[in-house]
């Protein structure tokens, strides 16, 4: 897939608007994680060395069409400042003369972050009318928020049909890899799924299945599957609904000759929070009052050795609780496998979330070749959907 991507002709002179996204995490008013904002230099230093006047929307949180100050895109500026190294303004609206009076008086060099796209309703509604405003004061859009293109909003959708529109490095990038893992993977390609239910990875399954060589099962959806190959599974994660689609997989993965690895040992535990008094016990022998609440040191090994073997890898969701030390071994096993077979040549690709939450915290996000900025719109592009953020961007 190819999508279009500006030139300097396309940009010099011209006031363009960037769909970024900035909805980073917060602590009392702070980012404490500006991956996101980190994720947009390569696309606004071109922006910015081609004479472009540059002004940067997204959204923050869920304010539900209702201006929320806990909410302001405010508290991102000075991350975004440090960021892109070079002054950057905040507009206290998206829409409007507030915005056109901004981006008017801006210095070249300079940066203007608008405020809030979801302060207004029409934004998730994809309104025409709304995107329309949000076009009025610029020349060029330019659609940059990977993460935000499985959704169809004014402002990753709507807009690209009133203004010439481009790609980003960011959005290219993503669609590179994700294309690389989903589409004609090099083989083998280990398929390696985990996170807390069966129905988040379904559409994935059913799209890969007939394109790789093994497909490794952690996290709390494991015990779905150990479930329906008639397993007790004690107090762990179980959906019932989800049952006979783990056992119409494990079925089809046998006819296609696709090996699907199950844990074969479970570090079980009492509650997420525990602090001590977790064990490891057999994937057939989970005591009833207990949980499985991460995969094992034989279960990381056997997916280690999967994993050594595969020149392909795609990775999305993490082994286990690993934001509890006690449960992290199993995320951090795997994270070594994938890391290694990083080293050895091959295309290793995280999906985001949680899965890109755990290769930052783990501190394995280096040692890959891409983690995903997008959780459901890496899982959609993986399913094969055709995402309204990008569809409209292809050549």
């Amino acid at each position: 897939m190819k999508l279009r991507k500006f030139t300097e002709n396309d940009v010099r002179g011209k006031k363009v608007l960037v769909r970024v996204d900035f909805n980073v995490p917060l602590k009392n008013g702070t980012v404490t994680d500006s991956t996101r904002i980190l994720a947009h230099r390569e696309t606004v230093a071109a922006l910015l060395g081609w004479g472009a006047k540059v002004a940067l929307s997204s959204h923050l949180g869920r304010p539900k069409g209702k201006k929320v100050p806990d909410m302001s895109l405010e508290c991102v500026l000075s991350e975004a400042e440090k960021a892109f190294r070079v002054p950057t303004h905040f507009c206290a609206d998206c829409i409007g003369p507030s915005v056109q009076s901004a981006i008017d008086g801006m210095k070249q060099g300079e940066l203007l972050l608008l405020e809030n796209l979801r302060f207004y309703a029409e934004e998730q509604e994809n309104d025409a009318a709304f995107a329309a405003k949000l076009a009025a004061p610029f020349d060029v859009f330019v659609m940059d928020a990977f993460s935000a293109s499985h959704r169809a909003d004014a402002s990753t959708n709507a807009i690209m049909k009133i203004l010439p529109s481009f790609s980003g490095a960011l959005l290219r990038r993503e669609v590179e890899m994700l294309s690389a893992v989903s589409e004609k993977p090099e083989p083998p390609f280990v398929l390696i799924l985990g996170g807390a239910k069966v129905s988040d990875k379904i559409g994935v399954v059913e799209h890969l299945m007939d394109k790789t060589s093994a497909i490794l099962i952690g996290g709390g959806m494991a015990f779905t599957f150990l479930k329906a190959a008639g397993k007790p599974i004690g107090r762990s994660l179980f959906e019932a609904e989800k049952k006979d689609f783990a056992l119409e997989m494990m079925e089809k993965a046998q006819r296609s000759g696709v090996e699907i690895l199950l844990p074969e040992d479970v570090i079980v535990g009492t509650s997420l929070e525990m602090t001590s008094g977790e064990k490891t016990v057999s994937a057939d022998a989970i005591p009833d009052d207990a949980m499985g609440l991460d995969i094992g040191p034989k279960t990381v090994s056997l997916f280690a050795e999967r994993i050594a073997g595969a020149r392909t890898v795609l990775w999305n969701g993490p082994m286990g609780v690993f934001e509890n030390p006690l449960f992290a071994s199993g995320t951090r096993g795997v994270a070594e496998g994938v890391a290694a077979c990083t080293r050895k040549g091959g295309i290793t690709v995280v999906g985001g979330g949680d899965t890109a939450a755990a290769a930052k915290m783990l501190g394995f996000d280096q040692n890959v070749s891409h983690v995903s900025t997008g959780g459901g719109a890496s899982l959609e592009f993986c399913e094969g959907k055709d995402l309204p953020g990008i569809k409209p961007l292809e050549e």
